[in-house]
């Protein structure tokens, strides 16, 4: 590497997250722990374990800034993508680029883990906004303006 280019370079640092750590957090239903966010990154990307029961799930829906990757690790999860109906389970990936619609639900008769890498990072302040919210029914006029503020939408 030349020395402009080290110099361009923020380095990170090593950090070890156990099972058990992260920011656990409700998102509209949606369990998460953030297991690495922007901060530990330099706003690379975010990891988020999601872990929910059958029928949890998020809407049809579009991202104009971030990549997702999810792999599944217990359970089933049904995606969408451009009307592909595709059921996931343990050991299976699958990569949601920017700009592609798709929706996703816990499928089957048991809870689902996966774990869900981001790319670039900041969604995490998404997810954090959207647990503030109270308990009950969203409302769907402020889910949709935090979401919107992120350069997501519901389709």
């Amino acid at each position: 590497m030349n020395t402009n280019q080290s110099a361009n370079t923020t380095t990170m640092a090593v950090k070890i997250v156990h099972e058990n750590q992260g920011k656990n957090q409700n998102v509209l239903g949606d369990n998460q722990t953030i297991k690495l966010s922007s901060n530990d990154t330099n706003g690379k990307f975010t990891i988020v374990e999601n872990y929910n029961a059958p029928g949890t799930g998020i809407p049809m829906h579009v991202h104009e800034n971030e990549d997702e990757l999810f792999r599944i690790l217990e359970g089933e999860m049904e995606f969408d993508t451009q009307g592909k109906i595709s059921v996931l389970t343990a050991g299976d990936m699958i990569l949601l680029p920017r700009q592609i619609p798709h929706a996703f639900r816990v499928v089957g008769n048991k809870n689902a883990r996966a774990m869900v890498t981001v790319f670039p990072s900041g969604i995490e302040e998404m997810f954090e906004q959207l647990a503030q919210l109270p308990a009950g029914p969203p409302d769907f006029e402020k889910v949709q303006n935090i979401c919107n503020s992120f350069g997501i939408s519901f389709l």
